[in-house]
């Protein structure tokens, strides 16, 4: 008999990675599939540096690059916060935080440190712990998922269990519980994968996705190397349905690798600069993000810059030469340019969902918008987020 699932989930971006979590969550049975043997789809970290010189086909770092291995590049740097991430370092509170939630037991007071569960809020105990903005905004988005801030006014009972899920989850896994991007954006669809593990979704990564069988109109299966799996609905990147997508523009992405930080910004770590596009006569803005050894992603003492917008002209690499101008000198530089594609239909009538190409921005807005876009489509309803496991805490208070 062949294996029936309710949704099929192909390739393992963050987008296609958070709605995975999302089905699973709410009790769909789920397979998720990627032709590409590592997590991560377009928006993956790559990591020793070796593998992003032999990516782009460039001959072998020199020595002066430091340890491959101590470099996570984004191919897509995508940021929870578009203002300066160093907010996001303040690893000694940080630490002290994760330890009270990680020992924290409802029924045993002396873990509360003084606290009501049932009444002190989520805002109150981020103020006990000296948590800058940054920091609440991550843990409350990235770790304990909620999609807005009511939460901080609400009892900090649920925030710390969801938070504390999150970590034993990833932790069951040996992986990082802290999926801001500390070792690069790879590390966010992976956190998405552990989840959706814990609640039951099958995996199948290396796999090559032959067929898209369709039953009047509507998908009813995947089949891969040999194998049939059925399902209602499918979920995917636009890689795997090129007859279902169109092009909405062209994206160039200069991942630039760099021995010093970029000149008047005070030296920092990590900042994002924008170009305005009434400033170069063009229609988008150039954005330029910095990383570097700070957060894991570069060998020490180095950083990493990506200067992205979209393409309006023939010449690419000239459209992005005001943003490359600030980062001289420049050690090494990939260029990429990549189409943006867009679903043709809403998917409605075939069942088939399809997530936009990444664009050129580097702030998280434009994909949270596709994810609840998706998440509208594929449901038929808003996405709110309130945990599964307490749909009846509502009713106990």
């Amino acid at each position: 008999r062949m294996p029936e699932f309710d949704v099929i989930v192909l390739g393992t971006g963050l987008k296609e990675c958070v709605l995975s979590g999302l089905m699973s969550v709410s009790g769909k049975k789920v397979l998720h599939m990627d032709s590409n043997p590592y997590y991560g789809g377009e928006s993956a970290s790559v990591s020793p540096l070796e593998e992003l010189y032999k990516r782009f086909q460039v001959s072998a770092p020199s020595k002066s690059m430091g340890c491959g291995k101590d470099w996570n590049v984004d191919l897509i740097p995508k940021f929870l916060l578009a203002n300066d991430l160093m907010g996001m370092f303040h690893k000694r509170r940080f630490r002290k935080f994760m330890s009270f939630v990680l020992n924290f037991e409802e029924n045993d007071p002396r873990t509360h440190h003084d606290m009501d569960p049932h009444r002190t809020t989520m805002r109150d105990v981020f103020r006990h712990f000296d948590l800058g903005d940054d920091v609440v905004e991550v843990t409350g988005h990235a770790l304990a998922l909620h999609i807005n801030d009511d939460y901080l006014e609400q009892p900090c009972l649920m925030t710390i269990q969801r938070i504390k899920l999150y970590s034993e989850s990833l932790a069951r896994y040996s992986l990082s519980p802290f999926l801001y991007p500390l070792f690069g954006l790879g590390e966010l669809p992976q956190g998405f994968v552990r989840l959706s593990a814990v609640y039951g979704n099958s995996y199948l990564l290396n796999r090559r996705v032959d067929e898209i069988l369709m039953e009047d109109g509507r998908v009813a299966a995947v089949r891969s190397e040999g194998e049939v799996f059925r399902c209602k609905q499918l979920i995917c990147d636009p890689s795997y349905m090129p007859e279902r997508v169109k092009k909405a523009g062209r994206v160039i992405r200069v991942i630039c690798l760099l021995n010093h930080p970029i000149k008047n910004t005070h030296d920092a770590n990590s900042c994002q600069i924008i170009i305005p596009q009434t400033h170069l006569n063009r229609k988008s803005d150039i954005y330029i993000c910095l990383l570097s050894f700070a957060h894991n992603v570069a060998a020490e003492g180095k950083y990493m810059a990506v200067v992205s917008t979209m393409v309006e002209t023939c010449n690419p690499e000239k459209e992005v030469a005001p943003g490359l101008a600030l980062l001289e000198p420049i050690m090494e530089k990939f260029v990429s340019i990549s189409n943006l594609m867009v679903p043709t239909d809403n998917g409605r009538r075939s069942q088939i969902f399809i997530s936009r190409s990444y664009d050129h921005t580097p702030h998280f807005q434009t994909e949270t918008d596709d994810i609840l876009d998706l998440y509208h489509r594929v449901t038929g309803s808003e996405f709110i987020f309130r945990d599964p496991r307490d749909a009846d805490a509502d009713s106990d208070d």
